[in-house]
């Protein structure tokens, strides 16, 4: 069961990350594609996925945020890639802005998976 969960979250990380990626070249070239139903509701279904799956870990693993500090790094690093990909992808003002936010959003991201592969916050195993 591990293995498939962590296969499956994995593979979502991606599609998310991928499909935010198309998402911010939308945004940067101000095409319409950006506002289509499949923008709207396909990144959350994956992203639905995606936390099923780290949750499904979780009760695998029985490693939980706030009882390991690599997990509560991650839960705080999702809150600030949502955060920032909602300023982006919305609710930025200018282009300048949302391109601003486009490449902190990407940067949180990495930071993420580098603490998952690390399992420790600050990238130093211990």
């Amino acid at each position: 069961m591990y293995v498939a969960l962590k296969h499956l979250h994995m593979a979502s990380a991606a599609v998310s990350l991928a499909l935010f990626l198309v998402r911010g070249a939308w945004m940067l070239t101000g095409s319409r594609l950006l506002y289509t139903r499949f923008s709207r509701i396909v990144p959350h279904v994956v992203d639905t996925l995606l936390l099923a799956t780290a949750i499904g870990l979780m009760i695998v693993l029985r490693q939980y945020p706030f009882a390991q500090d690599w997990l509560t790094a991650k839960l705080v690093g999702l809150v600030v890639y949502i955060f920032l990909g909602t300023i982006a992808l919305k609710r930025g003002k200018t282009p300048a802005i949302r391109s601003a936010a486009l490449v902190a959003a990407l940067m949180v991201f990495g930071w993420i998976v580098m603490t998952a592969r690390a399992h420790a916050p600050w990238l130093i195993s211990g």
